[in-house]
């Protein structure tokens, strides 16, 4: 079974931080990273911008919106194999996201959504 999950933050408490503290914050992850990625059930893993668009259709029109940031963005996506929730939720719980101290005080998060339906291409 596939899983997505979306790791959230906080953009105004990272955002309010000086680049040097943030850098220090990321390097940490990306030791972290390694044993997540070593469980061996990781099949992507990506790391969003702010940049959001809104697509929706009106009156038979394609509308393209801006997404205001709020206190609450995701910033990464990352997709695992697991056979049931139980195993997903500890195989997110490797990931950066939980593991890092200081993600507390960036209002980090995750949640885990399964895939009913996927078509690779």
């Amino acid at each position: 079974m596939k899983f997505i999950c979306m790791g959230y933050l906080n953009p105004e408490k990272m955002d309010a931080r000086p680049e040097a503290e943030i850098e220090e914050v990321m390097n940490e992850c990306a030791v972290q990273l390694e044993t997540f990625f070593q469980s061996g059930k990781v099949l992507l893993d990506v790391g969003l911008e702010k940049e959001v668009k809104s697509l929706s259709r009106k009156n038979g029109q394609i509308v393209i919106q801006e997404v205001q940031q709020t206190n609450e963005a995701i910033g990464s996506v990352f997709m695992i194999e697991a056979q049931d929730m139980e195993e997903a939720i500890k195989i997110a719980s490797l990931h950066p996201t939980v593991q890092v101290e200081k993600g507390v005080e960036f209002e980090w998060r995750i949640e885990i959504h399964p895939i009913h339906f996927f078509q690779e291409f």
